[in-house]
């Protein structure tokens, strides 16, 4: 596997960390990521380091839901669960070597976009401060608008705004933002705040949620766009997150796999 293709868990969807290692065992890969709910339930950060240390895996970023279930709001007790929440899994990213944590913001409620913006900001100002002294890079992911509910940030565009506001990075998932205008000069602005590049495909009329596709099956012009964050100075991993009905009729470890090959092919194409 290419050194840069890192191998998502939300990948195999519900699988324990020791068949988790198990799968990472089997496809050869180097870096990993590991979504937050097993680390912060009891005994999950041993089990986690358990499973790194199976195969001296790099843990690469930790998807995490912050505000999930929650809309933005201006009372600050609104917050105070969901930022210790955050604060607790800093610490134990650090223990386990995690490169970043991504999160998503909150829903959008009644507030406008500026106002849920500033409330986000505010609410993880403290983590952010202290993600920054455990080295450890803290970013906001785009998400599609059919997540208004847990999030605000629904292109790169708005989710950079949002950082840059926060102080925080930005994780670029493709299959929330490769239809939008700009892109390209979006990417430029975003690299140099950019930790984690997510990697999937659509196939246009899909319409399952989730509906994502291995790259290469789809219109996603993945190559054009992983060109781009290179030439922009992008230096961080390539992260497959694979989910929904086509990865489930393939196989998730044949899908994965096949995911990890293709990606691979375009990255020696590109010179990297």
């Amino acid at each position: 596997m290419h050194e840069r293709i890192s191998i998502d868990s939300l990948c195999f969807m519900g699988a324990s960390l020791p068949d988790l290692s198990r799968y990472w065992r089997e496809l050869g890969a180097h870096r990993v990521s590991l979504v937050s709910t097993p680390l912060l339930q009891p005994g999950g950060e041993a089990a986690a380091q358990a499973a790194l240390a199976s195969g001296d895996y790099a843990l690469e970023t930790i998807p995490h839901p912050f505000m999930f279930g929650r809309h933005l709001e201006p009372r600050e007790e609104s917050w105070s669960e969901p930022r210790s929440t955050l604060s607790g899994l800093i610490r134990t990213a650090h223990k386990l070597g995690a490169r970043s944590i991504y999160v998503v913001t909150g829903g959008h409620g009644t507030l406008t976009w500026e106002e849920a913006a500033r409330v986000f900001s505010a609410a993880i100002a403290p983590c952010v401060q202290q993600a920054r002294e455990a080295g450890i890079a803290l970013a906001l992911e785009d998400a599609p608008p059919l997540y208004a509910d847990t999030h605000i940030a629904h292109t790169l565009r708005d989710t950079l705004t949002v950082a840059e506001m926060a102080g925080i990075g930005v994780c670029m998932d493709l299959f929330a933002c490769w239809t939008e205008a700009g892109l390209h000069e979006t990417i430029k602005r975003a690299m140099p705040r950019c930790p984690i590049i997510q990697v999937c495909d659509y196939v246009y009329g899909d319409r399952f949620v989730p509906s994502r596709a291995v790259p290469g099956d789809g219109a996603i012009p993945v190559k054009r766009i992983l060109d781009w964050a290179l030439n922009a100075g992008y230096a961080g991993a390539f992260d497959l997150e694979l989910l929904g009905p086509r990865i489930e009729k393939e196989g998730h470890l044949a899908a994965t796999r096949r995911a990890a090959d293709n990606v691979g092919k375009m990255l020696q194409s590109l010179g990297v």
